[in-house]
């Protein structure tokens, strides 16, 4: 089996060397493997499918600023 390095599985997708890590990283190269600190990426990998919300709904929002307002006044007041 042929394997890609990082820059070479970069360019061949068209995204960063940065990101092909974390999707290594990420186990989300099937067949990836990490030799040292390096990765070994099959030639025939696929690039995997962006896993971002693209509907617009953005679950949990609230749960993340709920409660800043109430730290804030309390900032001020003191």
């Amino acid at each position: 089996m042929e394997y890609l390095s990082l820059h070479q599985t970069a360019d061949k997708w068209g995204i960063s060397v940065r990101r092909v890590q974390t999707l290594c990283a990420g186990d989300r190269i099937p067949g990836a493997v990490k030799i040292g600190s390096y990765w070994a990426i099959p030639a025939d990998a696929e690039k995997p499918k962006d896993a971002r919300i693209k509907s617009g709904k953005y679950l949990g929002v609230r749960r993340k600023t709920r409660g800043k307002k109430e730290k804030q006044q309390s900032f001020t007041e003191v």
